[in-house]
């Protein structure tokens, strides 16, 4: 994986951290945006862990870069914990999004979560997202729906339609994707959704894959956003 961030310090204690797990290797680190694309794009890790203000360019900018240019899946990790932070780094297409005051283990989970397409959001921030999902009306909407006739809300309160994109997506999954669908969006894990639905994790994964290639999402934070936005959680 690679370390983008600033401060030389932090990125010496994140590689400590990160490589007392034998299954992380820190293949390359960076102190700017623009340091970041270019590494990620020499050695292609699998995970990049990007800090959002660095010189030359911000972290938001350089994960839409690598997003749309490699591989690599991008956890932002920052010290402030601001709703334009969270919500631009997932539009821009990250696939986790921690604080810096995280726990070491919280840390290692979510790289290796992240690299195995799973993706992860700190618990401070998963509350905040699902809020601003269900009441649009109390937050102004930085993730507003695309594709051919996307609807934004309305911003009198009440429900915007579902978008038409989103809604020939839900009608190509089977009911049972969308039960999955749902409780992922619910802030269910694997296990969690197996127990309710009456099913092996395994058989929940292999859903939650089809679902994720249907839908053209990357990853269970891509589903998130897109089932609130589908309006699966009233």
């Amino acid at each position: 994986m690679v370390i983008a961030d600033d401060q030389p310090l932090i990125v010496s204690s994140l590689q400590l951290i990160l490589e007392t797990d034998p299954g992380i290797s820190v293949v390359g680190t960076a102190g700017t945006g623009r340091q970041a694309i270019d590494t990620a794009t020499a050695l292609e890790p699998d995970v990049v862990l990007m800090d959002i203000q660095m010189p030359e360019l911000d972290g938001i900018a350089a994960t839409a870069q690598l997003a749309g240019q490699t591989g690599a899946k991008i956890i932002v990790l920052t010290t402030f914990n601001r709703d334009d932070y969270l919500f631009d780094a997932l539009q821009a297409g990250a696939s986790g999004f921690l604080l810096k005051n995280a726990e070491p283990e919280m840390l290692i989970h979510a790289v290796h979560q992240v690299a195995a397409g799973h993706g992860l959001l700190a618990p401070e921030v998963t509350l905040k997202l699902i809020r601003h999902r269900l009441h649009p009306a109390a937050h102004p909407d930085p993730l507003p729906p695309t594709g051919p006739g996307a609807h934004p809300a309305d911003g009198g309160g009440t429900a915007a339609p579902r978008p038409v994109a989103e809604q020939a997506v839900l009608q190509r999954l089977t009911e049972r994707e969308t039960q999955v669908l749902r409780a992922l969006a619910g802030g269910q894990n694997n296990q969690e959704i197996a127990a309710q639905l009456g099913l092996s994790e395994a058989t929940v994964k292999t859903h939650l894959s089809n679902l994720l290639a249907k839908a053209g999402l990357r990853d269970r934070v891509q589903a998130v956003l897109f089932a609130h936005r589908a309006g699966l959680i009233q």
